[in-house]
C-alpha cells in the first residue's frame, strides 16, 4: 500500500497529466511573436499542452481581454495556467504577476485583464515575479516580457514549480480591478453597459441571464425598444434582438447583421433590460 501511494505524487507532477497552459493576446498571426513564445515554453516542458484561445484580441484592449478570458477559463481542467499577455504597460513599473485561484493559475501583467476571472473565482495567493531564475533572460526586453517572463514562469508552473518561489508575495486585494460599471436592478428591471464587441458585432452586456430568467422582457438602448428573445431568428433578418448569448450575458444582435454598426451602439454605452 505504501509504495503505491508513494507513486502518486510524481504522477501528478508529470506535466503531460497535470498541466495545460493556454496563450491569450493581442500579438495577431502575422507576426512570430506566438510562435517565441511557444518556443520558450517548449524549451521547460515540451511535453506540455498549449492550447490557443486568441491571439486576435483587439491591440491594447485590456477589457476585451477580460471578458473573453473570463468566458472561457471554466472550460479547461483545475490546475490550468492561463497566460494572458495585453500589455499597453509593458516596461514601466506596472507588476508583472502570477495568481492561483481554485481553477488554477493566472499569469501576465497587473492591469486588470484577470479581474473578471477573479470576480468570479477570487485569489488565493498572488505574487510578483521578481525571481529573475526563472525567466528567460536575467535582462528581458522592454518590449516583450510575454516572451522573457510570463512564457519562462508559466512553463516552471506547469513543471511543479511552486508559486511562492516565483517571486515576493503580494497582497490579492492589491491586484488592478478594471472598473467597467456595475448592472443594478431598477424598479421594473435592471440597468448595465455595453461590456464586450464580439467578431459577429453583437453587444454584449454586463447583464447575466439570472435577471430575466422565466421573465418576459425587452431592452432599451440608445433611444431603441429592442425585443426579448431566445434565438437570433426570432426577428427578420437584418431586424434587432436581444438574447442571452452562448455566455451567459444579456446581448443585442441584428439577425444576419452586425449590431455594433448597424445601432451605433458602442463600448460602455448603457442599456436598461425592463420587464414586463
Amino acid at each position: 500500500m505504501s509504495n503505491n501511494q508513494n507513486l502518486v505524487a510524481p504522477q501528478w507532477q508529470e506535466p503531460s497529466q497535470a498541466r495545460f497552459l493556454t496563450l491569450l493576446s493581442d500579438f495577431g498571426d502575422r507576426d512570430v511573436y506566438v510562435g517565441a513564445i511557444k518556443g520558450v515554453i517548449t524549451q521547460i516542458n515540451p511535453k506540455l499542452t498549449i492550447v490557443d484561445l486568441t491571439h486576435q484580441i483587439p491591440p491594447q484592449d485590456i477589457v476585451a481581454a477580460r471578458f473573453s478570458l473570463m468566458n472561457v477559463y471554466p472550460y479547461f481542467p483545475t490546475g490550468t495556467v492561463h497566460v494572458a499577455v495585453v500589455d499597453p504597460g509593458v516596461g514601466s513599473k506596472r507588476r508583472a504577476i502570477a495568481v492561483e485561484f481554485a481553477q488554477g493559475f493566472l499569469v501576465g501583467p497587473d492591469n486588470g485583464i484577470f479581474s473578471g476571472v477573479l470576480s468570479q473565482s477570487p485569489a488565493i495567493a498572488a505574487v510578483e515575479l521578481t525571481n529573475l531564475n526563472y525567466w528567460r533572460t536575467q535582462q528581458p526586453s522592454k518590449t516583450f516580457h510575454g516572451r522573457d517572463i510570463f512564457a519562462p514562469v508559466a512553463a516552471h508552473l506547469t513543471s511543479g514549480v511552486p508559486l511562492k518561489q516565483l517571486g515576493q508575495e503580494i497582497e490579492p486585494a492589491t491586484l488592478v480591478k478594471l472598473d467597467i460599471g456595475e448592472c443594478k436592478k431598477t424598479a421594473n428591471g435592471v440597468v448595465g453597459c455595453i461590456q464586450y464587441i464580439d467578431h459577429f458585432g453583437n453587444l454584449v452586456s454586463n447583464i447575466p441571464e439570472s435577471y430575466v430568467r422565466g421573465k418576459t422582457w425587452y431592452v432599451q438602448a440608445a433611444g431603441l425598444t429592442i425585443p426579448g428573445g431566445e434565438t437570433y431568428s426570432d426577428v427578420k433578418a437584418g431586424e434587432a434582438i436581444a438574447l442571452v448569448g452562448s455566455h451567459g450575458w444579456i446581448e443585442i444582435a441584428i439577425n444576419s447583421g452586425n449590431a455594433h454598426l448597424q445601432l451605433q451602439i458602442n463600448l460602455q454605452d448603457a442599456l436598461s433590460v425592463i420587464n414586463h
